[in-house]
């Protein structure tokens, strides 16, 4: 292995445990449906759990672009190497 290779594969499961990770920390689309809970809703608590869910939903996206443009890089470098 070159160390082209090494630095790809370790930016590659960077990636990897990235992605693995932000999709993990969000929140499903119906987690608190039917739930009845007490006390004053004020637009900071409304509002506290979108803003966490775009910015999440934000990186997952910039992170799976790059997952898969690096992949592509990767085959790439594979396939004229040799």
């Amino acid at each position: 292995m070159t160390v082209g290779e090494i630095i790809l594969g370790v930016i590659l499961i960077i990636f990897s445990i990235g992605i693995t990770v932000i999709v993990l920390m969000q929140e499903g689309h119906q987690q608190n449906v039917g739930v009845i809970t007490g006390g004053a809703d004020t637009f900071l608590s409304k509002n506290e759990a979108r803003s966490v869910d775009a910015f999440l939903a934000r990186w997952t996206k910039f992170i799976a672009i790059g997952f898969f443009v690096l992949v592509i890089i990767i085959n790439a470098y594979m396939f004229f190497a040799k």
